[in-house]
């Protein structure tokens, strides 16, 4: 008996696999002319040719090319072919359908691999460490200081979209180095995958950016509330972009947190910074022509569908994300929520950050002035990730490796440390 992708395949003149390689081939060589001629007019549209130009340099060298992987989704192909740039190791997404052009292009970062253990003379060690929850339990890292304990413990809650534990962007894994640098100085930290990255099937259909996000973090801080090895009066929270904004949330729905930290936090709706994210970028990388403008039109389109009373398909909203989702996120207040948690707060943002940029940060500052137990503080080199750099900051400074600046995590445990 054929397979469905044999009798699939057999409805394409050329295999999947080498349109995808044509394809490849044409941006490889800068034809970029060539390669956007293959694309489908829904995706020429959505995807300007200079902006997939700029995307490919930004990558480095490519060294390698893996063997592709085909799968067949109703009348489409899916082609994964891995990828071994000098900045990283990627995985290129190429939809194919039935006329041989290209539907779909998406390059990701591989799937990382796991991080190598602490030196074998560190002064703490990794464990597994599993975060039960009804609908799914989520693996996770503690990494716990040597000796008896209990120790000061604190949760770290990743940004926006799919995540690893380390939330790792190409190269970097910035919550690997806080969860290793603070343990390093007597804190228990947990990590773990979050949900859209290890368990996805959860989140079909409708779902709210609690189901995302909240409830998790606050099931995680139940567990480790509940380890003999943890000082429950002692528990803290610290979310990033994203999960910065929802860390008032998330203590104010756990009991036993003691003070929240929150770096490069919005101040603002998502649905207010995207637009501004899209275009800043563009600006950065010299590229605000027509078609950018259209894609910034489309762009404002969707987002008015996703607050619009009217019942939208995902697939007419930003990032393909539900209704539910945007609309959830959009009653979140996380200047409001941090006003009225009473408890220590800590706010780090980076000077160099141009995702959650100055204008967030000044309405933080105007926004906590005179509270009590607040902290702020600012890194002038930093940018999104807690690394330092140079100049003007682009998306290009991701695929850089790097580590979160020390003086971050110092002044992190500092603070921790004052919390008594």
């Amino acid at each position: 008996m054929l397979s469905l992708t044999m009798l699939a395949h057999s409805a394409f003149a050329t295999e999947p696999e080498q349109v995808a390689a044509r394809l490849l081939d044409h941006i490889e060589a800068k034809r970029i002319a060539e390669a956007e001629a293959m694309f489908t007019p829904q995706l020429a549209q959505a995807v300007p040719a200079e902006s997939l130009r700029t995307l490919w340099s930004s990558l480095g060298a490519l060294e390698s090319r893996g063997q592709p992987v085909t799968s067949s989704h109703e009348d489409m192909q899916l082609v994964l072919m891995p990828l071994q740039f000098s900045n990283g190791r990627f995985v290129a997404q190429v939809v194919v359908d039935k006329q041989e052009k290209i539907a779909g292009l998406m390059l990701q970062p591989a799937a990382p691999e796991r991080a190598a253990p602490p030196p074998v003379d560190a002064s703490y060690h990794d464990i597994d460490f599993v975060v039960p929850q009804a609908r799914g339990a989520l693996p996770g890292t503690l990494s716990l200081p040597n000796g008896e304990g209990p120790f000061p413990a604190i949760l770290l809650v990743h940004g926006s979209g799919p995540q690893d534990r380390d939330e790792t962007v190409g190269p970097n894994r910035p919550f690997l180095d806080i969860a290793r640098g603070l343990a390093a100085q007597g804190i228990a930290v947990l990590r773990y995958d979050k949900r859209s990255y290890a368990r996805p099937q959860d989140l079909g259909g409708d779902f709210s950016i609690d189901d995302e996000t909240t409830d998790d973090a606050v099931a995680a801080l139940a567990a480790l509330s509940a380890d003999r090895r943890i000082d429950r009066s002692r528990l803290f929270v610290l979310g990033h972009s994203q999960g910065a904004m929802l860390t008032p949330r998330i203590a104010q729905r756990s009991h036993d947190v003691r003070g929240a930290i929150l770096w490069a936090a919005p101040a603002r709706s998502l649905l207010q910074i995207i637009p501004e994210q899209t275009r800043r970028l563009l600006q950065i990388e010299g590229q605000l022509g027509p078609k950018e403008e259209e894609q910034l039109a489309m762009l404002d389109t969707q987002i008015a569908a996703a607050l619009s009373d009217q019942e939208i398909e995902a697939s007419k909203l930003p990032l393909g994300v539900p209704q539910s989702f945007w609309k959830s996120i959009e009653s979140v207040d996380a200047r409001s929520d941090a006003r009225t948690l009473q408890k220590p707060l800590l706010l780090l943002h980076g000077g160099r950050d141009f995702q959650i940029t100055a204008t967030d940060w000044r309405m933080w500052n105007e926004s906590l002035e005179g509270q009590r137990d607040v902290e702020l503080k600012e890194y002038p080199a930093l940018n999104h990730l807690g690394i330092a750099g140079d100049g003007p900051a682009s998306a290009q400074d991701y695929m850089q490796s790097g580590h979160v600046d020390p003086i971050l995590i110092n002044d992190v445990a500092r603070w921790l440390n004052a919390q008594q």
